[in-house]
């Protein structure tokens, strides 16, 4: 006879979290929710919470990426639930096993206007795995059990459940909790077998590695099947630092090179979108390898798609035995092409003009952060700079907004990685026009002493934007923010600490006082508005 528990709802809720390893709740309170509130309260359960839902679903996105575990929002009914929406879209997009619970006004009195009586359900089916409503106290277990094996499952994703109510606060009984049971998928041998015949016999290949090789935990399988068949990898995403940049086959620099000359191009756990030119690579043969056959590319046709777990089937690539083309020259060629980008890209970062050049910022910021320090995404502009300029030496360590490109993730992403890393540097980059959606929560880091550095590339415009219309039509509209707003003094307001830098001279020392303040610390640097990066695709 299996053990059985008794509670209300949120205690119910919660011993079927714990066991599926959930750590922690993010939130904004909400009285819909209290039973989910006193269960953690009476058992330890950390809880933090924000002052706007959307960071509270971004957070438990972070913590889900980095650990590779469901991270937890649990959101109160109608807008508590609408203002997450963004960050479930989000957790859809990059693939988060992401786990929102919604409160629900009353079943009993359904269509008589209780207080936020909204049906949560279609909104947001559309933008995760699963969602639904659970009916029955005693069936929550079950529930929360089923929807989190679905955020596990290949390919990963948010999923929702709304309890009304007259539910939570109820209390019933149940069998106690197990595990998610995620199943392995497993890859057709024959795929994997002409996916490695392909990758060996090339002459020029290369691989793309991305966010899924991560989340797969698949970052030692795929050195070793570089290493065994001598590709050159470049990394995208969270795939970024799967090879450190020391690593003989590690490529960041000559990525133009890499796919103008390459004559199969392999992949790996990212899809064939507008980051990757929608899959076209000329004359070059794909290999599209992911997670699940649901991620085959339907827009173009590779000449193989092996689907299932990443692991099987990097390291089926690293066993394959045949006839293997010498790619030295190759490996050679991309290393010069590397080198020379990478004295580009120093010269740059050295640019030691006022205002402050981008690059520069990067240049500096290279200098203070550790190997292991956690860097954040939050914006258009100043962030696609971050892309090319900073090289992440550890897996796991790199977080953007990804695909679906929504601003106002940098607090609750921050939120998430100091909960994860209570020890890392933890460091966002945010522009300007980003700092608007999110900078309130600062409030929420500095009341749960939860110390991070921000560092603002300040323009005083929306540079994705202005420029190209500029281009366009010859002026631009609905472009511009209040120049040399001071971000840093909207931190010290809220508890924090911060300071303006205007100087180039000045970035070096104001980055190790921020770095070393111990609360939020916000660098606010005024930027070149002129100088604005070319292309806003390069966040992969």
């Amino acid at each position: 006879m299996s053990e059985r528990i008794e509670g209300h709802g949120g205690e119910l809720a919660l011993a079927a979290l714990r066991a599926a390893g959930v750590r922690e709740m993010f939130t904004l309170s909400g009285g819909h929710v209290f039973p989910l509130y006193d269960a953690a309260h009476k058992t330890g359960f950390p809880i933090y919470d924000v002052r706007h839902e959307q960071s509270a679903v971004f957070a438990a996105e972070a913590v889900a990426k980095l650990r590779r575990s469901p991270g937890l929002a649990v959101l109160t009914a109608g807008p508590g639930v609408t203002n997450g929406i963004s960050g479930l879209t989000s957790a859809l997009f990059n693939a988060s096993p992401v786990m929102v619970i919604g409160g629900r006004a009353p079943a009993m009195r359904w269509g008589s206007g209780s207080l936020q009586e909204l049906d949560h359900v279609p909104l947001v089916a559309p933008v995760t795995k699963h969602a639904s409503t659970v009916f029955n106290t005693g069936e929550i277990p079950n529930a929360v059990r089923a929807a989190l094996t679905a955020a596990l499952t290949p390919h990963r994703g948010p999923v929702f459940l709304d309890l009304p109510l007259e539910i939570v606060f109820s209390s019933d009984e149940a069998d106690a909790p197990t595990a998610p049971d995620v199943p392995v998928i497993e890859p057709d041998p024959d795929d994997v077998a002409r996916a490695a015949q392909l990758i060996a016999e090339a002459q020029h290949p290369v691989i793309i590695a991305g966010s899924d090789v991560y989340a797969s935990d698949a970052v030692a399988a795929l050195r070793e099947a570089a290493e065994t068949l001598r590709v050159p990898v470049i990394a995208n995403g969270m795939g970024r630092g799967a090879l450190p940049p020391t690593h003989p086959l590690a490529f960041a620099k000559a990525r133009r090179a890499a796919l103008r000359g390459a004559d199969v191009v392999v992949v790996i756990g990212t899809p064939l979108d507008f980051r990757l030119g929608f899959g076209d690579f000329g004359a070059a043969q794909v290999v599209h390898i992911v997670d699940a056959p649901s991620q085959r590319a339907t827009h173009v046709q590779p000449v193989v798609s092996p689907a299932g777990d990443l692991r099987l089937i990097l390291s089926a690539l690293a066993d394959y035995t045949g006839v293997r083309a010498d790619h030295e020259d190759w490996i050679a060629d991309l290393r010069t092409a590397e080198d020379a980008g990478k004295a580009r890209d120093a010269q740059e970062m050295a640019a030691d003009t006022d205002p402050i050049k981008p690059a520069r910022v990067y240049g500096e910021l290279r200098r203070v952060l550790a190997p292991d320090a956690v860097t954040i995404g939050d914006g258009g502009d100043f962030v696609s700079y971050a892309g090319r300029y900073l090289e992440p030496s550890v897996p796991g360590s790199w977080l953007d907004p990804g695909p679906y490109g929504c601003l106002g993730t940098g607090m609750g992403y921050a939120m998430g990685a100091r909960v994860t890393y209570p020890d890392r540097q933890i460091c966002v980059l945010m522009g300007d026009g980003a700092a608007g959606f999110s900078l309130m929560d600062v409030e929420s880091l500095v009341r749960q002493q939860l110390p991070v550095v921000i560092v603002v590339g300040n323009n005083g415009i929306w540079g994705l934007e202005k420029h190209p219309m500029q281009a366009m039509y010859g002026y631009d509209v609905a472009a511009d923010l209040q120049p040399g707003l001071r971000y840093d003094d909207v931190v010290r307001a809220m508890g924090g600490a911060g300071e303006t830098v205007s100087k180039a001279a000045d970035l070096g020392e104001a980055l190790e006082r921020a770095f070393s303040a111990g609360v939020p610390y916000l660098v606010n640097v005024l930027t070149d508005p002129a100088d604005a990066y070319p292309r806003s695709s390069n966040l992969a």
